[in-house]
């Protein structure tokens, strides 16, 4: 693997249930607030939870965004346009068309949710019912397809679908572009949207909280389902700087492995994670004591939380207890193959500003993970490296390791 010392962060766009930007998003995550409400999207009732990360998709800024990029495009393509809009206005690119930047993205349900209501409509209408359109944005690759289209983009475009690490990963394998020379910048994240499936699969497995989740509390009975999308513009820091573009972080390294131990539950011991996490400090060319912040995957089930802490005690031993770990799922909600990329757009502010955001929802310790996870609201503390980490179904993890730019 390439050496990731040139990868630079010069834009980052958000859209969370906490709001539909970057700056809302961050301040309202900073103050211990969470998006997790009543679901409105669709008819919960009879499943284990009501709740949800829900986002106003309505309200989000497309103005800037071409007719033909929006036209018949899903709830999940939607966010990916506004988040992709936002991080391009923060590094102040313009791309020409045909500008050959590639578009890696960590890919989910993609429109699943309009293909739920499609085939709703054509069982009550039967064969002649319309609105074929609601079911061409199933494939998991129009995401990304749909922001190549809306600034013309030529380059490779790439869709990465390995559960809860995607966009993490995607991330990883943007920045390793970048670093190959084989792009002077690479725009890289994921997106994805609530449906009825994912809804009823994640209760089926009662997974859920019934309550907004409680990451690395006690009192954790499940994750809360999310949706959301990030962007970052990953560039080679001699391009950046020459165009008087200022890096809001650097991408040093990541790990990716597949422990295959089963499909949903965790390595209770904590040793393919801790693999993981070690894959992804040596590929930055750093020591466990180099890490000053982790962005956890905290999902808040009874399982998960458990067995990360152990993995970060094999790689950090006593030295975790002094180690900053938070989750944010708590305020914006799991939000699957887009989760990834909006922690690790989390975890460039956090280093940008000096500022760690906490763990929502969190009130009592577990003996089971004794971190520190920043209860309450944002603290303010300046690191140099941070991990953010995703550890997904299937045995799918990946590290991302950042630096202060």
């Amino acid at each position: 693997m390439p050496t990731m010392a040139s990868v630079v962060v010069t834009g980052v766009g958000l859209v969370t249930a906490l709001g539909k930007n970057r700056e809302s998003t961050w301040q309202a995550l900073l103050s211990g607030a969470t998006g997790v409400r009543p679901l409105t999207l669709f008819d919960a009732t009879g499943y284990r939870s009501q709740m949800a990360a829900q986002v106003d998709v309505v309200s989000l800024e497309l103005s800037g965004i071409p007719e033909k990029a929006r036209r018949h495009a899903s709830r999940a393509s939607l966010m990916a346009l506004a988040a992709a809009q936002e991080a391009l206005r923060q590094a102040d690119l313009h791309p020409s068309f045909g500008a050959s930047w590639p578009v890696v993205f960590g890919g989910g349900a993609a429109g699943l949710f309009e293909a739920e209501g499609f085939f709703a409509h054509r069982l009550r209408k039967g064969p002649k019912a319309r609105g074929l359109t609601e079911f061409l944005e199933v494939p998991q690759d129009v995401v990304a397809d749909r922001v190549a289209l809306a600034w013309g983009l030529s380059g490779e475009r790439l869709t990465i679908t390995t559960a809860c690490s995607s966009s993490t990963l995607a991330v990883g394998v943007g920045a390793a572009r970048v670093a190959a020379g084989e792009a002077d910048v690479v725009v890289a994240g994921g997106a994805d949207a609530l449906c009825r499936l994912t809804f009823a699969g994640f209760n089926s497995l009662r997974a859920v909280d019934p309550e907004p989740a409680k990451p690395f509390d006690r009192r954790r009975q499940g994750l809360s389902l999310g949706e959301g999308a990030a962007v970052l513009i990953l560039e080679d820091e001699t391009h950046a700087r020459r165009r008087g573009a200022k890096p809001l972080a650097r991408i040093l390294g990541y790990g990716v492995t597949n422990d295959a131990f089963h499909m949903t539950q965790p390595e209770p011991t904590g040793t393919a994670w801790a693999r993981t996490v070690r894959a992804a400090l040596d590929a930055a060319q750093l020591a466990p004591e180099d890490v000053g912040y982790i962005n956890a995957h905290g999902t808040g089930t009874e399982q998960n939380d458990p067995a990360e802490c152990a993995a970060y005690l094999q790689v950090f031993g006593d030295r975790l207890a002094k180690i900053p770990v938070s989750s944010v799922k708590g305020a914006v909600g799991h939000c699957l193959c887009a989760a990834g990329g909006i922690e690790a757009a989390i975890t460039v502010l956090a280093l940008n500003r000096g500022l760690l955001p906490p763990t929502a929802n969190f009130q009592e310790p577990d003996p089971a993970c004794p971190l520190d996870p920043i209860p309450g609201t944002a603290r303010q503390q300046q690191v140099e490296v941070a991990l953010s980490s995703s550890f997904a179904f299937g045995g799918n993890s990946a590290v991302l390791v950042l630096g202060r730019a």
